[in-house]
């Protein structure tokens, strides 16, 4: 089994290099665990204070969950993985089966920043892109998937987004083994992460 780490910023082009890289590979042999699903509950803090929740923080991550979770499918395990909605900010009590396959994709902003989840993962990947490309994906997906105003969403990247994204984020760049620039449009380098994975797993 081969367990890869997709990291980089909001907006950065994640959610679109693993697509690629899933159309490639196919959903047969590859899974995708997010880390947005291990968010910690907050069904008991009142609907005002869980707007005021920095999801950009490593603290809002229940990493020890997450790890677990990569450990039983690297060992063949099945696992009930969260889901999570940002809209309520609270999991659901339904959960997603997962089985093992021969490529575990672990993808989320915070991924590398945690040593012990790292530890875990084959090859880390930092996918990179231009702030001002970053931030106005990040207007967008607001508005459209959370409900936010432009006004608020640009409030909210500048006081957490940006400067988490300086204090843990940025820093897990030199984590990684592989760096994405320009994100999904970077076929080239998803081009060789691709085969990398394929010439593994066969």
């Amino acid at each position: 089994m081969l367990i890869i780490g997709i990291a980089g910023g909001s907006g950065s082009g994640k959610t679109t290099v693993v697509n690629k890289i899933t159309d490639k590979i196919g959903n047969n042999q590859l899974t995708i665990i997010s880390q947005d699903s291990y968010y910690y509950d907050s069904s008991h803090i009142p609907m005002e204070d869980r707007k005021r929740i920095n999801f950009d923080h490593p603290n809002s991550i229940e990493f020890s969950l997450l790890i677990e979770h990569i450990r039983r499918l690297k060992q063949g395990q099945s696992i009930e993985q969260p889901i999570y909605s940002y809209i309520t900010c609270t999991r659901s009590e339904r959960t997603m089966h997962v089985d093992p396959k021969d490529v575990i994709i672990v993808e989320g902003i915070l991924v590398l920043s945690n040593p012990e989840l790292r530890d875990l993962m084959d090859i880390k990947v930092f996918v990179d892109a231009d702030g001002d490309d970053r931030l106005s994906r990040i207007i967008l997906r607001d508005i459209v998937e959370r409900g936010r105003t432009a006004e608020t969403a640009l409030s909210h990247y500048q006081e957490t987004v940006k400067p988490m994204h300086l204090q843990f984020i940025e820093p897990s760049k030199r984590f990684a083994d592989l760096i994405i620039p320009q994100g999904g449009h970077n076929e080239k380098a998803i081009d060789v992460l691709t085969h990398y994975i394929q010439r593994q797993i066969n």
